[in-house]
């Protein structure tokens, strides 16, 4: 039982550094390690990943909003539409058959690698695509880049509909909804990776919190699994997010594709009973 708790809390905080390093909230990483490593029902799965990046938001927001990172007016905008979203992802999650969210878990996953891919504003340029939200405008100072990097938003209606999407798919498979808003705000909206990553962190907590009241409600939430991947999140996501500041934005586009790809192969072919390892 003991081992079983640190091997959990282990896990969740591997988790909780990459949810923390690429703002995803540590789910795509937890969600896959405890039904394949585990053999955790995947609803209960969802829902401990759900709790997990609550705290991971907790931890890293406060590092990113000081370091300029986060985009609060844009972040607090795209939060409406993905609150919206989440509840209604966390109804279709307590209904859907287990395989499924395999499934979808691993389509999720490959879009996203595909748009990080796509993105021509990984490197933190500042945009200049017609009609932009200067409201929304931003600039933070990057370490890794020694300067200034300033921003405007752009495709904010697109920005708010796939934002919608993320929050079905944060409460329907327990990732936060960074997976989705990341590259979103990357590749479609002109937002410096870095930037992303912050404005996602900031916002994931509220979009999690959304869909676990759904998932406690329908006693999808095991005490004994979300409690040790909560403490492991919160130490790994400090620690994730001192690195990012650090980091180059090529470096962490390439990780993040790597990361998503391999496990997205992994849900598809335990989406099929397909056991890895």
């Amino acid at each position: 039982m003991i081992l079983t708790f640190l091997l959990l809390v282990l896990l969740a905080l591997v988790a909780g550094f990459i949810g923390a390093l690429f703002g995803l909230g540590g789910g795509i990483i937890l969600v896959p390690g405890l039904t394949l490593l585990f053999q955790t029902d995947v609803k209960v799965a969802v829902a401990a990943s759900l709790i997990s990046v609550i705290a991971t938001s907790s931890a890293a927001a406060t590092v990113y909003v000081a370091a300029r990172f986060t985009n609060i007016r844009l972040g607090m905008l795209l939060e409406t539409a993905t609150t919206t979203g989440a509840l209604l992802g966390a109804f279709l999650a307590v209904h859907v058959p287990g395989r499924y969210l395999f499934f979808a878990f691993a389509g999720v996953l490959v879009y996203a690698a595909v748009s990080m891919l796509r993105s021509r504003s990984a490197s933190a340029e500042p945009t200049t695509v017609a009609a932009p939200a200067r409201s929304l405008s931003g600039s933070y100072y990057d370490p890794a880049a020694g300067t200034n990097i300033s921003y405007v938003v752009t495709h904010v209606p697109a920005g708010m509909l796939g934002s919608l999407g993320a929050g079905v798919v944060s409460a329907l498979l327990g990732i936060g909804g960074g997976i989705i808003k990341v590259p979103l705000m990357n590749a479609v909206m002109g937002i410096p990776l870095k930037a992303a990553i912050g404005t996602s962190n900031f916002t994931i907590g509220v979009t999690a919190a959304t869909g676990a009241i759904v998932f406690w409600a329908n006693g999808h939430i095991d005490p004994y699994v979300a409690a040790p991947t909560a403490i492991g999140v919160l130490i790994g996501a400090r620690i994730g997010t001192r690195v990012t500041g650090r980091a180059r934005s090529r470096a962490l586009s390439l990780a993040f594709v790597v990361l998503v790809a391999v496990t997205a192969v992994q849900m598809f072919l335990r989406g099929f009973g397909i056991r890895i390892g």
